[in-house]
C-alpha cells in the first residue's frame, strides 16, 4: 500500500477521522522529505531480519527498540493519552516508528523518522488498535497504528513539548536547516 500524506483541516471533529481538506491536498513524499520527514516501506512479518531496518538503525545510530500496543484494554487512560498524542509537539530526539501491524493513516508496514523539533502529533484511526517498534508531523498527516515499534539512541525518553515552542533550541535548530531554505543571490549581467 503507497503512503498518502495530505495537509488538514481544522475540524473539531472525532481525531481519528482523516480530516481531508476539501479539495484534498495530498503531499508527496519528497515534500516531506524536504521538511525533515523521513519514510520507509518495510515488511513487519520478519523485522528482526529485516537487512533495510538494521542498515537504517546502524546509520542512524538507534541502538535500543521495542514494542508498543495502542488499544483500548491495553493502555492505562486509553482516551487521556491519545488525546495527549494528538496535541501538536516537538521532542528532542529523532521520533522514529515502525507500524507492525494495525492500518488506517500509518499503515503496517511503514516507517517513519521525524527530525528532531518537527512539530508532529498522531492518533489510532476508527479501528482504536496499533502495535509498533519506532517513534512519530505537523498538521501535515496524522498518522494511525496499531502495533509500533519505536527506536531510540541510548537510553529511551520520551518527552513532548507541547505547542508553541518556537523558542527552544530544537525548533530553533530545525527552522534553521529545513525551513529557512539557503537564498541565492542572481547578478544580472
Amino acid at each position: 500500500m503507497a503512503v498518502k500524506a495530505w495537509l488538514m483541516d481544522d475540524g473539531e471533529e472525532d481525531q481519528r477521522l482523516p480530516h481531508h481538506r476539501i479539495p484534498v491536498e495530498y503531499v508527496l513524499l519528497n515534500q516531506l522529505a524536504e521538511i525533515g520527514i523521513l519514510y520507509w516501506h518495510l515488511d513487519p512479518k520478519d523485522y528482526e531480519n529485516n537487512e533495510q531496518l538494521k542498515e537504517v538503525r546502524e546509520n542512524r545510530g538507534y541502538n535500543y527498540m521495542d514494542l508498543l500496543e495502542l488499544c483500548l484494554g491495553k493502555v492505562e487512560n486509553y482516551e487521556e493519552k491519545l488525546n495527549n498524542f494528538f496535541r501538536e509537539h516537538i521532542h528532542v530526539d529523532e521520533e522514529i516508528r515502525f507500524c507492525l501491524e494495525g492500518s488506517g493513516y500509518f499503515d503496517a508496514s511503514n516507517m517513519i523518522i521525524l527530525l528532531v523539533g518537527i512539530y508532529h502529533r498522531f492518533t489510532l484511526d476508527t479501528s482504536n488498535y496499533v502495535k509498533y517498534k519506532g517513534e512519530v508531523l505537523r498538521k501535515m498527516t496524522t498518522f494511525s497504528f496499531r502495533q509500533l515499534m519505536r527506536l531510540f539512541i541510548g537510553e529511551p525518553m520520551w518527552t513532548a513539548y507541547n505547542q508553541p515552542q518556537e523558542d527552544h533550541l530544537a525548533r530553533q535548530v530545525y527552522i534553521k536547516s529545513f525551513l529557512e531554505k539557503p537564498r541565492i543571490a542572481l547578478k544580472a549581467v
